[in-house]
């Protein structure tokens, strides 16, 4: 399981770092580069309540070798695109593929380890072992790309699918199937169309300021949210049922993730290109460079874990948010020259911040999730997390606008480190709120 997880993750940090060598080969500006990275996290945000409820149907052993036999042949047709158009529909098939592998994963892993403070262990394992793919792609993307070149970030991936698709049939029993609930179409649909239209308008509003497109787009939205949340108060067996909502701990922890990863994955998308496009450094140097932003995930996460079975997820979400925002204001202090002491101290803040939200709000959400129905509190989860990835790259990016402009770009990032610090203090009262100070079960 930490070996699908790890590819999802892999290829999250490996793009990044390939980001400037993908939009001069095949001739793209920021926009460009935008979509290469949330048609990826777009489509694996709508799909994965769906592809949790196929996991529950169908069995997640049978969904997790389709996806990783899928993500494969989407990462052959990464490395052999030949222009950013095709490029852009394989990052959408490896998004489908991401969908189906996240869930299972972590729905199999909360299976396993039934007793509570077993399974925060081994959440802590699974969230510090796939994230060991966080700091490893900017320095595998980065000897890629100043090697072989961009289109070897993808076709990395062909080895650790084997691998991971060897072990997963010689090692996984298959799982009993519940076939009580069936897929919600329409509701998968209608996510798509909503999360499509919010990340273009963003993108479009950032790369040419507020015009009709990106008004449609916005509009295209909200009919979407609003058909979405009818047709789901309706449906027999709505994809995310109403009741969910109602459960404040529930909602609390969700929303504090996508928050996370709305900064996380926002961040690390315009500070790669503030030290290739800005500072001028080569992949694998801006890759060691970024490698305080990706580290601590790894090395925090098993802690992290045994600090939620102990006291619950709480305080390690705090203490994480509240380095969060002191990461963020770092920023302010960034210039377009600024030397890398600068900038070090704010992706160690960031780093450290995720490494302790991670493991942490993965597991309040499962435990204030229903018991019996583990592959959909994954798959809200893990929704609300990518959702909120897709987001933060069309906002930071539409804030920071164009890399070549370099003094108008780090103004960006200024706006951009003041929203984000914004963010975590919002999340820092949502979870005193919401998330109870003594989990389920004690």
């Amino acid at each position: 399981m930490c070996a699908g997880m790890f590819l999802v993750l892999l290829d999250v940090t490996v793009v990044n770092v390939a980001l400037a060598g993908i939009g001069g080969a095949l001739h793209t500006g920021l926009d460009g580069l935008q979509w290469v990275v949330d048609a990826y996290t777009v489509v694996l945000a709508a799909c994965l309540l769906g592809a949790g409820v196929v996991g529950d149907r169908l069995g997640h052993r049978t969904v997790l070798v389709a996806g990783l036999v899928l993500f494969g042949g989407a990462s052959l047709a990464c490395g052999a695109a030949p222009g950013i158009g095709a490029l852009v529909a394989a990052r959408a098939v490896q998004g489908l593929a991401a969908a189906l592998l996240l869930p299972s994963t972590l729905a199999v892993v909360n299976r396993t380890f039934p007793e509570r403070r077993e399974k925060a262990r081994a959440l802590g394992v699974w969230a510090g072992v796939s994230a060991l793919a966080l700091p490893a792609g900017p320095l595998v993307g980065g000897a890629l790309v100043s090697g072989a070149g961009w289109r070897w970030v993808f076709l990395v991936n062909l080895p650790v699918v084997a691998l991971a698709l060897l072990l997963t049939l010689r090692l996984l029993e298959r799982d009993v199937p519940v076939r009580t609930r069936r897929l919600d179409l329409p509701g998968v649909l209608g996510t798509a169309v909503l999360l499509t239209a919010l990340v273009f308008g963003a993108i479009t509003a950032g790369r040419s300021g507020p015009h009709w497109p990106a008004g449609a787009a916005l509009l295209v939205a909200l009919l979407a949210a609003l058909g979405l949340a009818a047709w789901e108060r309706r449906a027999a067996d709505p994809m995310l049922p109403p009741e969910l909502l109602r459960r404040a701990d529930f909602v609390g922890a969700n929303l504090v993730a996508g928050s996370m990863n709305f900064v996380g994955l926002g961040l690390t998308f315009v500070l790669s290109l503030y030290l290739q496009s800005v500072r001028h450094h080569a992949a694998l140097t801006a890759g060691l460079m970024l490698l305080p932003l990706f580290s601590p995930l790894a090395v925090c996460a098993p802690f992290t874990g045994r600090l939620v079975a102990r006291y619950g997820p709480r305080p390690p979400m705090l203490a994480g948010l509240l380095l969060g925002i002191a990461g963020s204001a770092d920023l302010l202090a960034l210039r377009w020259d600024s030397g890398y002491p600068v900038l070090l101290p704010a992706l160690a803040c960031l780093g450290f911040a995720m490494g302790l939200l991670t493991p942490a709000v993965v597991a309040a959400a499962l435990q204030a999730g229903p018991a019996d129905r583990p592959g959909l509190s994954s798959g809200v989860n893990n929704t609300c997390r990518q959702a909120g990835g897709a987001l933060g790259i069309a906002a930071f990016g539409a804030l920071a606008r164009d890399p070549g402009a370099a003094q108008r770009f780090t103004s960006g990032l200024h706006l951009a480190g003041a929203f984000a610090a914004l963010l975590w203090s919002g999340s820092v009262l949502l979870t005193l709120r919401t998330v109870p100070r003594i989990t389920r079960g004690e």
